[in-house]
Parts: structure tokens; C-alpha cells; sequence
């Protein structure tokens, strides 16, 4: 009779890690950390891995097997997972990195301040959709363990009217992003549709991915065939479908959601905010979130300024809760057709706490239609997929990355439970619910006292 392959890998495996617990050199074994008693979620499915033991060396996931299967070296580092359940960490797709140096009156420390929340919101990937000076050097030195962070795929400086005014400097500037070693380009509002094809094109040339908004010169199609990358905030897809004030159906939808699937392009809906930045957000609500107690005063001042006098060219008014309406209608019919949904928050920005913001965004997802499952992947597996040339990360598995999140029950039953880890681990960096919150109510108290030294 045949062995069957993974039995017998099984076995091998086994074997050399009990070899390993016998034979290794203590310092290798203290690079260990063994994660016991925990119920995993793979994410390669919607099955749960009861009783497993998960082996984790430097930044990447050693093994993952019942315990019976797998030896705890010695002098590896044990945490107890007591029947928790584990998963991979969780992404931002549409998230933002405050500059490195001083800006417009911050706190000094904000910046770190921004990726600890990140981290305490179970958030260990953030894809930065607007580069800063200096971002790229912050993305080497968390990458090299020097500051403590989300691992940052990082866009270049905004491509919008002030910065491109032909397409042969279209062109330049792809090309000098991509020189200058940025992950994809951001597009804003402004462009005309011929400078739109150039970037397009010269990004194909350069192997450089182009992503954000749709400048209402060039129209979701035009994005969509041209090969936007990712969709943010749907944007496009109500203009051309007049769902601003107008009710829509699944058939109005239809036509532009397959040429979205058609053309394998994803959306980041960032549902919670747009509804706040439309105009369709209850103000009591939103000043009731916990989390808006991490945030300096400066910044709460320039979201309630918003507030009091909503404007923009994505302010609807009167006619928000329609235009609200007919994303959630969107949002369903892309996740009925198959559309890769990627989850994403846009924080920090109105109301959106980094990282805290997922328990904002989650549910809306969820009243779309989403599964618990998909919403899962959607920040997971997913985005591995998506980064997939640059690592391997988004499952609990053998040689992924080692960004994992302990929860206390089944997030498949109960969403809620990611949003109070019991611990989250960044690149094999293991972060335990008492660092978090002792790492949170430091925030609290410099928040506290920068406001009564204003």
C-alpha cells in the first residue's frame, strides 16, 4: 500500500523537529516560539484545526500540526493559547502612515502611536495609499526590527493635476517611482484621460501596479479596462450609474460589476467612512467610539470641523442615505459575482482609528452579505494573494510569514472577537494582551496631557 504523501511528510516532519528538541543549539531553540493548545484557523478554508501546535522561528511559521505530532524544543518560548483560536494576522488595504518628521503641530510620537493601533486592532499589513518623504526608509527600519510596526506595502506621492500636466511627464514620474523602489502608484482626482493611459501603460512597461481613485475625466470603465489595480471606496462606480439619489437595482449594477470581474480588478470599499464623508453617518454615533480617545486634538477638531460644514465633491447631503443605500447594494452584488473585495478602512481619516476602525467597517461588510468566512479572507488570505510576488503571508501555514492573531472564541460565529486580541504577533514579534493594553493606555495618558498643556 502507498503512503500517502502528506502522512508521510507528516512523519518526516516529526522526526526532524524531535530531532531538533534533542540536537539543536540552545540559541536556536530560544529563537522559537511554540503556540499550545490553540484551535487554528487555516484560512485556506473555512475549517477549523482543532488542538494544534503551531511552531514559529524569526519571522515565519515553522509548523502546524496536532500537538501529538510536533516536540517543543527546549528553551523555546511556550504561549498558552487555552483553546483560543489563532488566525493570520489582518490587513489595512487602504491605510495611511503619518510623515516621519513633525507635521502640522503633531505629537512628536504620533507616528508610532499610528502603527501601535495598527497592531492593537490586529492589523500586522498596512498597504499606505499616500507616500510621504522618508516612508520608505520607516518601511526598511520596521522590516529590520529597528521601530515596531505593521509590515507597510507603500504607494509614491499622489498623480493628480498639480503633479502630472502631459502624459510624457506621466510617464517620468512612473518611472521615477518606480526607481525609487515604491510598491504601486496612487491615483487622485484630475487627470485627463490621456494622461490616465500613459500611466497605465508605462506602469505595465516599468511592472508596477496603479491604484486609487477614478478622475471623473477618465470614468470607471476606462479604470477598469485599463488596469487599475484595485478600486478605492467604489469610487466611479455611483457616478456612472447615477446612484447618488437615485435607488438602484441589480440589474442597473450588473453590466459594470462583471466588467469588474471580468477584468480581475479588486474593491476596497471602505464602506464606514464614506458613509461619514457623504453625509450619512449619525454625528452622536460617531463621537460615542471608544477609540476616539487615541487620537491628539488636533485631529478630532479637523474631524468635527468636517461635520459642521460637510463639502466635496463625495458630500451628497440630503440625499446620503440613498447614495449609502446603493453601495451596500454594490458591495452585495460584487460579492455575489465574485469580485475580489479587499478590506480596507482609509484610517486614519474621519472617525477611522487605525486599526480600531475594523470594528467599524466589519458589520457593514457583513450586512452586504458577506460571509464571516469572506470577510476573513478578505483581509487575509486575500492579500496574500495580492502581495504574492513580494512575499508569503495571509495563512497559518508552513513558511508564511508569521503575523498571527489569539482570539478568545470562533470569529466564523462572532466577529467581535478580533476586535480585543488576546495577542497579536508581527513578524514573529509577539505582542501579549497585557503589552497591548499597557501600549494603549500610554497613548491614553500622553493624549490626556497634550490636551491640557494645549
Amino acid at each position: 500500500m502507498r503512503t500517502k504523501p502528506g502522512f508521510f511528510l507528516s512523519g518526516l516532519l516529526t522526526g526532524l523537529l524531535l530531532a531538533f528538541a534533542h540536537a539543536a543549539n540552545p540559541m536556536d531553540a530560544a529563537s522559537i516560539t511554540v503556540f499550545e493548545q490553540v484551535h487554528v484557523l487555516p484560512m485556506d478554508s473555512d475549517q477549523i484545526l482543532r488542538n494544534q501546535r503551531v511552531l514559529v522561528q524569526g519571522d515565519r511559521i515553522l509548523a502546524v500540526a496536532p500537538a501529538a505530532e510536533l516536540a517543543i524544543p527546549a528553551g523555546a518560548q511556550l504561549i498558552d493559547g487555552q483553546g483560543r483560536y489563532l488566525l493570520p494576522g489582518l490587513a489595512e488595504m487602504h491605510g495611511h502612515v503619518p510623515p516621519t518628521v513633525d507635521f502640522s503641530g503633531m505629537p512628536a510620537r504620533y507616528l508610532d502611536d499610528v502603527l501601535l493601533l495598527y497592531l492593537a486592532g490586529g492589523v500586522t499589513t498596512v498597504r499606505g495609499m499616500l507616500g510621504h518623504e522618508h516612508q520608505l526608509r520607516l518601511k526598511e527600519d520596521i522590516a529590520t526590527g529597528k521601530r515596531l510596526g505593521p509590515t507597510l506595502y507603500l504607494a509614491g506621492p499622489s498623480f493628480n493635476q498639480h503633479t502630472v500636466t502631459t502624459p510624457e511627464q506621466a510617464r517620468e514620474r512612473v518611472r521615477q517611482h518606480k526607481a525609487e523602489g515604491w510598491d504601486l502608484l496612487k491615483i487622485h482626482p484630475g487627470l485627463n484621460l490621456e494622461q490616465y493611459q500613459a500611466i497605465a501603460d508605462e506602469a505595465r512597461q516599468q511592472g508596477i501596479d496603479f491604484a486609487g481613485h477614478v478622475p471623473e475625466a477618465v470614468g470607471i470603465e476606462q479604470a477598469i479596462k485599463l488596469g487599475s489595480r484595485t478600486i478605492e471606496h467604489l469610487d466611479g462606480y455611483m457616478a456612472a450609474l447615477g446612484g447618488f439619489d437615485t435607488p438602484l437595482t441589480k440589474q442597473d449594477m450588473a453590466e459594470l460589476v462583471a466588467l469588474t470581474k471580468a477584468h480581475q480588478v479588486a474593491v476596497v470599499p471602505t464602506q464606514a467612512l464614506w458613509e461619514t464623508i457623504i453625509g450619512a453617518a449619525d454625528r452622536e454615533l460617531l463621537e460615542s467610539f471608544d477609540e476616539l480617545k487615541y487620537m491628539p486634538a488636533r485631529v478630532l477638531a479637523g474631524w468635527r470641523r468636517y461635520l459642521d460644514s460637510a463639502s466635496g465633491a463625495y458630500y451628497t447631503g440630503e440625499t446620503a442615505a440613498i447614495h449609502a443605500e446603493n453601495r451596500q447594494r454594490l458591495l452585495s452584488a460584487m460579492h455575489q459575482a465574485g469580485v475580489t473585495i479587499l478590506m480596507g478602512t482609509d484610517a486614519p481619516q474621519l472617525y477611522s482609528v487605525p486599526g480600531l476602525s475594523l470594528r467599524r467597517e466589519l458589520p457593514l461588510m457583513a450586512a452586504a452579505g458577506m460571509s464571516h468566512y469572506d470577510i476573513l479572507r478578505s483581509g487575509t488570505v486575500l492579500v496574500g494573494e495580492y502581495f504574492a510576488e513580494q512575499d508569503t503571508f495571509g495563512l497559518v501555514k508552513a513558511g508564511h510569514r508569521a503575523d498571527l492573531l489569539l482570539v478568545d472564541a470562533n470569529p466564523l460565529d462572532d466577529l467581535s472577537v478580533l476586535y480585543q486580541p488576546a495577542g497579536v504577533m508581527v513578524r514573529g514579534q509577539w505582542l501579549s494582551r497585557a503589552e497591548l493594553d499597557a501600549k494603549l493606555a500610554d497613548i491614553e495618558t500622553a493624549r490626556l496631557a497634550e490636551n491640557r498643556g494645549r
